[in-house]
Parts: structure tokens; sequence; C-alpha cells
């Protein structure tokens, strides 16, 4: 394949955008704003977990709580008919009278019981509810962490965006005046060798393999033509001559 000297030197100007455009795509992937957002999202996940299994058993203690203390109030007035009947003299027999007397006593203690039960209940529903406040503040804090670190990743990717932007289209410019065949060529081989299709020669070195070319190949490239488009006997890419080449 033929190309003119300067097209070939275009090349290296396409091959220089296309390594700046991997670059920047590289760092687009590997902010550390990613790992950090990662990160927060699964301790997020986990004290939300955590909050809603605190907010269930705070409901639960609720449900409890209420249902307990419809229990002492119904023993409660039980037990204030019946010392209404006590007091009020309709009970003359003595058996009755005993009776009655056992059951007040029995309410009594089932009243104080019942009453326990609901302390239980409260205190435990207390720390339920001291629980839920503690995980609902941290899930805020962790969220506020996420949104902290969403705004410098986005602040990041418009720069990186930009900075993409601007080398497609100086990229574009420049492929736009490099013959087709030449370029197709460079593409194909962008892609085959890792993202370097073309390289310079400085110093009778390919800067593609880093590998220095043998006396053969040195008297190879100086007999060439200079429209002749070379490839490196190493790694295969276009190689570029240039004023450095060291020929």
């Amino acid at each position: 394949m033929n190309a003119a000297p300067a097209d070939q030197i275009r090349l290296l100007d396409v091959q220089a955008l296309d390594a700046r455009l991997q670059q920047l795509a590289h760092k687009r992937r590997s902010l550390p704003e990613h790992a950090e957002i990662e990160s927060l999202t699964k301790d997020l996940t986990q004290l939300r977990d955590l909050l809603v299994a605190a907010q269930t058993e705070e409901s639960d203690c609720a449900r409890e709580q209420t249902k307990a203390e419809q229990d002492v109030d119904q023993v409660r007035q039980r037990a204030v008919r019946d010392q209404k009947r006590l007091d009020s003299g309709a009970v003359s027999s003595p058996k009755d009278l005993e009776n009655l007397q056992r059951e007040i006593t029995s309410l009594a203690k089932r009243q104080g019981d019942l009453e326990d039960v609901v302390l239980e209940v409260m205190e435990r529903r207390e720390s339920a509810q001291e629980r839920v406040a503690e995980l609902t503040e941290r899930v805020s804090s962790v969220q506020s962490k996420i949104d902290d670190a969403t705004g410098r990743r986005d602040a990041a990717f418009e720069q990186l965006d930009g900075e993409a932007a601007t080398a497609t289209k100086e990229r574009s410019v420049i492929a736009g005046t490099i013959p087709a065949d030449l370029l197709k060529l460079y593409d194909k081989l962008r892609e085959q060798q890792g993202g370097v299709g073309a390289a310079r020669l400085y110093q009778r070195r390919c800067e593609g393999c880093r590998l220095e070319l043998n006396i053969t190949e040195v008297n190879d490239v100086k007999a060439a033509s200079p429209d002749t488009v070379l490839r490196c006997e190493n790694c295969r890419r276009i190689l570029v001559r240039t004023s450095e080449s060291g020929l």
C-alpha cells in the first residue's frame, strides 16, 4: 500500500487522539466515586433492611401494647363493677360475699400482672422507637454521602465527556483527510493490536512494540519509497517514518 508521507504522519495524530479517547474512557470507568457509591449503596441497603425490621418491631409492639391496655381496662372495669356490688349491700349471702371478695382480689392480681405486661411491652416499644430513630438518621447520613459522591461523579463525567467530544470531533476532522484504504487498515490493526494501529519509528525503534529494528530491517526501511506504507516486522503495526527515525 502507498500513501503520501504527510498522510502517514497524520495517522500518528489520529493514533494520539484514539489513545486519548481510550484514556478518557478508562478514567471514566475507573473514577473512585464508582467504588464509593457501590460501597455506600450496599451499606444503605443493609441499613434500610434493618430499619424496616425495627419499624416492624415497633408496629408489633404498638399493637401488643394496645391489646394489653385493653385487657387491663377490661379487668379494671369488672373489678369496679364487683366493688360496687359489694359496697351496695345487694349481696347478702355470706358465701356469695366470700366469692365476690375472692374475685375482687383475683382481679386485682390479674390487673397487676397485666399492667406489668403493659410496662414490659412499652419498654420494648420505646427501645424499638429509639432503634428506628437511630437507623433513620444513619440512612439519611449514608444517603447524603451517596448524593455527594454521585454529584462528584456526574461532574467528572461532564468534564471527561466534554474532553472526549472535543477529541472525537478533532479525530473526525483529521481522519477525513486520510485516504480511506489507509484509514481502514489502521482501524483494523488498532482493533487487533490493543488500540494501537500505527506507531512512530523513533531512533530505529518501533514505538508500538518498543523493539529496535535490526540492521536488515533498517536497510529495508531506508530502501523503501517515502510513499510506501511500512509495517513493523515484529508487531505488524503501521510503521511511520519521521525526521527522528534515525535512518
